[in-house]
């Protein structure tokens, strides 16, 4: 557990032996604001540099965090807990939304000039707004950082970092990498703060945006700092996504998929399948083969090739999982598998089914962030697709069926998601889209859709004057 051993520091803990990996102290407010203007001095030279060279620097990070990819794999499995392997994988995905951002991306930044009724010229800029502020969480130190700031280095912005306190190893990392890669020093800035000292950097004149990935809670008290201020936000917040197997669904499929695609980063993450709304007529044959896999898998030692769930990133985040767990069981939910502490060392939690999920129950209506699964059985696929919705989350969810074109039609008319897999699972991908509706937050990210998202449309008209 990451705790603050005073008010001017705090101790980061590797979730797998409960050992202390390093001790931070917090930077003061007179700090973090020469951080601030540092970035903004940096920013002003940054955004002058033409779109080919910010590419080219981008391209290099991508390329840097290849050649890291084993230092920093190892940094973040100790810091938080996920599987190497998983570890090995963010490091892909990030490489990946740089060679994104550097060559389709890009192209969503080039000049548009329109021709006028009066046979004068319109030019479209998008243009570089300043410095934003990204707040992000610790369950992928890499992935949660590059997503935001590689977009917005790439559209001449400068880049504020506040992480989770817990991967701060990584925060700082990072920064050397996007240095070592030939990016301007201070342009990406990492701050080791309070939150009372977030607050100041939200109101800082030199601060443009800011960008949170976090809980619901977190995203209304960041998203009402930053209006009163009227600086624009993008938020990515939790979920409770639904799979949905329909009555014609490929039981095996559905199975393995779902399996993976509760238990995948130790079950930590937003976008991970949470509730399995089974249609009533395969939901026995479903439940029968998915229990079973589940209490198949092994915890342990996320540096361990045989273990398929490594520990919770904090014995807090562990400890709150357990209760949504017991208080679902009293609500009426039935304990299918798992749901029991471990008595060893490290902050583990086996992979736990509850089923008979009903409304009114936590497993039904809150995020459960761990390898916790709730099944609910529907009536038929109408009905299944009713419960999805019947959320106060829209970030993803799934569907399983052979009909692929009725599984389409379903996703695009009546999925209340920002985004839906079908027949699969994917946390991510560099050329679509990624956001969510309702409390699950606003704005997009990846797919050449973030990188507009904190730039000024600027207009710029010549007029005709040879009439």
């Amino acid at each position: 557990m990451s705790t603050e051993k005073n008010d001017k520091g705090f101790e980061t803990i590797n979730p797998t032996t409960e050992e202390t990996l390093a001790q931070y102290n917090y930077m003061t407010k007179d700090e973090a604001i020469e951080a601030v203007e540092k970035c903004h001095k940096a920013f002003t030279n940054w955004k002058i540099k033409s779109l080919d060279e910010r590419a080219k620097i981008i391209k290099a990070i991508g390329k840097a965090l290849q050649d890291n990819k084993e230092e920093l794999s190892q940094l973040m499995t100790s810091e938080m807990g996920k599987l190497l392997k998983h570890s090995y994988q963010e490091i892909d995905l990030s490489a990946g939304i740089c060679e994104f951002t550097a060559t389709d991306g890009k192209k969503q930044l080039e000049d548009e000039v329109r021709e006028m009724p009066d046979g004068g010229k319109g030019i479209i800029q998008q243009a570089p707004i300043g410095v934003l502020y990204g707040i992000q969480p610790w369950n992928f130190p890499t992935y949660q950082v590059i997503r935001y700031a590689i977009t917005n280095l790439m559209a001449g912005n400068g880049v504020l970092l506040k992480h989770a306190k817990n991967v701060t190893g990584s925060a700082l990392k990072l920064k050397k990498i996007f240095e070592d890669a030939g990016l301007p020093k201070d342009v990406f800035t990492v701050l080791v703060i309070s939150h009372e000292v977030s607050d100041a950097i939200i109101a800082h004149d030199l601060v443009r945006a800011v960008t949170l990935t976090g809980s619901s809670e977190a995203g209304k008290y960041v998203a009402k700092k930053s209006a009163e201020v009227l600086k624009k936000t993008v938020l990515e917040l939790g979920s409770n996504d639904a799979y949905l197997v329909l009555d014609d669904a490929d039981i095996d499929l559905a199975v393995k998929t779902c399996v993976m695609a509760r238990i995948y980063n130790n079950g930590e993450t937003c976008v991970a399948a949470k509730r399995f709304v089974v249609v009533d007529s395969v939901y026995d044959d479903f439940k029968t083969a998915f229990v079973k896999a589940m209490e198949n898998l092994k915890f342990g030692d996320p540096t361990d090739k045989a273990s398929k769930i490594g520990p919770m990133a904090r014995e807090d985040l562990r400890d709150k999982l357990h209760e949504q767990v017991q208080e679902s069981i009293k609500q009426g939910s039935k304990l299918a598998c798992g749901g029991e502490v471990p008595k060893q060392k490290g902050y583990f939690y086996p992979a736990t089914v509850l089923e008979d999920v009903k409304p009114g129950q936590v497993a039904y209506s809150d995020e459960l962030f761990g390898p916790v699964a709730a099944l609910i059985r529907a009536k038929d696929n109408e009905d299944a697709m009713r419960i999805a919705n019947d959320s106060k989350f829209g970030l993803g969810g799934g569907i399983f069926s052979k009909d692929e074109e009725k599984a389409i039609a379903l996703a695009k008319n009546h999925f209340d998601t920002g985004m839906v897999n079908i027949n699969c699972y994917g946390l991510a991908h560099p050329n679509l889209p990624f956001g969510g509706v309702k409390q699950s937050g606003y704005g997009r990210e990846h797919g050449g859709f973030g990188i507009r998202e904190f730039v000024n449309t600027k207009a710029i008209y010549i007029a005709n004057n040879k009439k």
